[in-house]
């Protein structure tokens, strides 16, 4: 399937908008970003994958001060389906309050509804060893 180029423009502006809100504090504004029942897999940090909108803003809520202070979003890759529904894979560097900073691997999968695309699923993955834990053979 070919993705329109107001349709790859449109997904790429979802992915990017997900900093300014969180970062904002504007988490009654989630549903511009997930569809209802949206799955938010943590399970690569150990923690269940969360399921609705509502149980994204409650952890956020619940999270408080350990929230990073600036989430950015870059290489923003897209990859049509036959279904209508999209691959987004990005990544992420959180910045804390203290400074530090960790870097994720989104994998989102985005689909089409009556208010513009959103995102159905997404999987968070941390970043901590170079190449992907990946050595040289041989």
């Amino acid at each position: 399937m070919s993705l329109a180029l107001e349709d790859h423009l449109a997904i790429t502006e979802l992915i990017s908008l997900h900093g300014h809100l969180v970062d904002d504090g504007s988490l009654d504004r989630l549903e511009e970003l997930f569809i209802a029942d949206v799955v938010y897999d943590l399970t690569d940090f150990g923690q269940e994958p969360l399921r609705g909108v509502a149980a994204i803003r409650e952890a956020a809520w619940a999270l408080g001060a350990a929230n990073p202070v600036a989430h950015h979003v870059t290489n923003v890759v897209l990859t049509a389906s036959a279904d209508g529904q999209v691959r987004v894979r990005s990544k992420g560097l959180g910045i804390k309050a203290d400074g530090s900073c960790g870097s994720v691997s989104y994998d989102d999968t985005v689909v089409r509804t009556a208010d513009g695309w959103r995102i159905s699923h997404r999987k968070l993955s941390p970043c901590r060893t170079p190449l992907g834990g990946m050595t040289k053979p041989g």
